[in-house]
């Protein structure tokens, strides 16, 4: 491995080809040697008479340009359309009537500037810095390139798992094409006899009601009735089983629904950013004319006013909760989708110049408001459902999948037209699902692919990449769509993408680049890119009050811990939650033992060890916006033209 030496007290420049598919290689005059024996620069490099500057078409030669979005645009409805998901439209809406309503506002908002925002724009101005994925990103220090890995592990466990919401809302938009929605009645052959359509508890006087329907019931028996909603999600859907030791039979309908989400997956990421980019503007955007729709029809539906006011009024003593702060930190890590290295690969795929510090803002205020928006959607349908049941809103207010296929299919059964209702809510969601899907998987398959030099490239690599990622995850979710296959997806929710493993993540990420790389030194690298220093709050951020956040809240989720069950009635196994912990541990002991193992090397001191694997390695295009005196003097790095150290020397290497 060769480098080029500035002067003996200046910071080596590597150059590594194979890491770099975008950016041209500056000839330094001095006629060197590159690959294969190219001339890099000198007389003839690049042709009789070409101007300083141009590169040899020969050294293009074996290296793939990365690529770049076609316009700014993609790459903006692409972060909108990865981190605004799900979780936007039934964890929040759940988080802030659960944590006082419009006083979870407060603790949510503040987390927005101390993590969020600072740590978003850290990963996409790392990503578009060093033109890589989420692996060769940390090249920036090479010491912890097990952040690289840990973010995979964590991305390939969420591609896995999350699909099968999709799978299942996939499954339920098909069956919203009939006359009679087959979750409104008791009709059918998954029903039990504690099926009861209306429950009617206005009329629960006296300890009886009459129904023609149900015959005589007391209260009692009504009070110990299943929804035909609920009877179909566990019945039908899930088919479920008695724990996780009873996987039971599989699911064939289920599991078909759960191969063609992969396929459109697929066929959406297989060509690049440049087909993602233009899918992109409709799975991101359909959703909001589908919560517009839902919102105005919402507020119409007697009882909608309650709901609202149930979601908006505030509850002041719930601020000195300290749960209420842990909950508002979390669910910035979950919906900003930090610590996933899905943001670092898109960032790479920008142009060096283009502004991603005014990116980061706009991309937070269209999640935040996103979240925000569709807590009015919510809890306008569930004040009605609530007015419908007679029953508080408490009763029917569910987080996670009991919102999406309970609350919603119930509500959209109650509605004129059910069945065109139905069809529009779950193509929303399907919609909402998919972008975020196939962007974790485009984040997953360009670390894998920036790992490869240039010349193990060939023609179909990011397709048979894509499509064995894609069948990888399928086959691990087969174990999803059996009969014990929900306690197996809470398995994965719960332990391997969980905010544990996130906020050790983005811990890591703020210390790495601030102290190990230097904040003041990142921040002139986008002053570099950009035009401008951003503000020094950033910089403070990631130097001391983002990690203390994320290390308060790590310790908090640390010593709190309780054991997994499921509808907190069933608990998980001791080899279940040992299994748990083994996804857990995956990602986040990639970090240390990485580190640890790059000390342990042979070469010198410790101190001369960490010096050297803490030495940035550049690609070409650091070159080619880094060459000028100027610039090498703002990273310390003097350069004579005519000194012998101002050579350049390519080499290829797989680091």
């Amino acid at each position: 491995m060769e480098k080029s030496s500035f002067n003996n007290d200046c910071c080596d420049v590597n150059v590594v080809l194979g890491e770099e598919r975008k950016g041209h290689l500056i000839p330094n005059g001095n006629g060197h040697q590159g690959v294969n024996g190219t001339i890099i620069g000198g007389a003839g490099a690049a042709g009789a008479g070409a101007p300083p500057g141009t590169v040899s078409a020969a050294v293009k030669v074996g290296y793939q340009e990365r690529e770049t979005w076609t316009r700014q645009m993609d790459f903006i409805m692409s972060c909108v359309g990865f981190a605004v998901g799900l979780g936007n439209v039934w964890r929040f809406p759940y988080l802030c009537y659960k944590n006082g309503g419009g006083v979870f506002l407060i603790p949510y908002g503040l987390f927005i500037f101390l993590g969020g925002i600072p740590i978003f724009f850290l990963e996409i101005a790392l990503g578009q810095f060093m033109k890589a994925g989420s692996i060769n990103v940390w090249n920036i220090a090479p010491l912890f390139k097990g952040l690289g890995y840990a973010s995979m592990v964590i991305v390939f466990f969420c591609n896995t798992y999350y699909i099968m919401v999709l799978a299942w809302g996939f499954y339920y938009f098909i069956k919203s094409f009939s006359g009679t929605l087959p979750w409104a009645t008791c009709d059918n052959e998954w029903n039990t006899d504690s099926c009861i359509e209306i429950f009617r508890h206005d009329e629960c006087v006296n300890g009886t009601i009459g129904n023609a329907t149900f015959g005589n019931m007391t209260c009692a028996e009504l009070a110990e009735g299943r929804s035909p909603i609920i009877e179909f999600w566990e019945n039908k859907v899930l088919n479920i089983s008695e724990g996780l030791d009873h996987p039971g039979e599989f699911n064939w309908e289920l599991m078909l629904c759960l191969l063609a989400v992969w396929i459109m997956v697929y066929f959406c990421v297989w060509k690049g950013v440049k087909s993602t980019g233009k899918i992109v503007y409709f799975t991101a955007t359909f959703p909001y004319i589908v919560l517009i729709i839902l919102l105005v029809r919402g507020v119409t539906l007697p009882g909608a006013y309650d709901g609202i006011m149930y979601y908006l009024k505030p509850n002041w003593s719930k601020l000195w909760e300290a749960q209420v702060w842990i909950d508002a930190g979390t669910q910035i890590f979950f919906s900003y989708a930090i610590g996933l290295g899905a943001l670092t690969a898109l960032g790479s795929y920008n142009r060096f110049n283009n502004d991603c510090y005014q990116d980061a803002f706009v991309l937070a205020l269209i999640n935040s408001g996103t979240s925000f928006f569709a807590g009015f959607v919510v809890f306008s349908i569930l004040g009605f459902m609530a007015s419908e049941q007679g029953v508080d809103i408490s009763k029917v207010a569910e987080s996670g999948p009991g919102l999406a296929f309970i609350a919603y299919p119930k509500a959209v059964s109650m509605m004129p037209v059910a069945p065109v209702w139905a069809a529009l809510f779950f193509f929303m969601l399907l919609l909402l699902g998919l972008d975020s899907q196939f962007v974790g998987v485009e984040g997953f398959v360009t670390g894998i692919l920036d790992i490869y030099p240039g010349k193990y490239s060939f023609r179909y690599q990011r397709e048979i990449a894509v499509a064995i990622s894609c069948t990888m995850c399928f086959i691990i979710d087969l174990s999803m769509v059996t009969q014990g296959g929900m306690y197996v997806f809470q398995l994965f929710d719960y332990y391997s993408a969980s905010g544990m493993t996130l906020l050790w993540q983005a811990f890591w990420e703020c210390v790495v680049v601030a102290w190990v790389y230097g904040a003041d030194r990142f921040m002139d690298d986008i002053a570099r890119m950009i035009g401008y220093r951003p503000f020094p709050w950033i910089k403070w951020c990631w130097s001391f009050i983002t990690p203390c956040v994320c290390m308060a809240i790590f310790l908090f989720h640390l010593i709190n811990y309780k054991p997994l069950t499921y509808n907190n009635v069933y608990v998980y196994p001791w080899w279940g939650e040992v299994v748990g912990w083994c996804m857990a541990l995956s990602s986040m002991l990639c970090i240390p033992v990485s580190l640890l193992y790059k000390l342990s090397g042979p070469m010198g001191t410790f101190k001369e060890r960490w010096a050297d694997l803490t030495k940035p390695v550049w690609g070409p295009h650091h070159l080619e916006y880094m060459t000028s005196d100027a610039d090498f003097k703002s990273l310390g790095c003097p350069l004579s033209p005519s000194s012998e150290e101002s050579k350049v020397i390519i080499f290829e290497s797989v680091m």
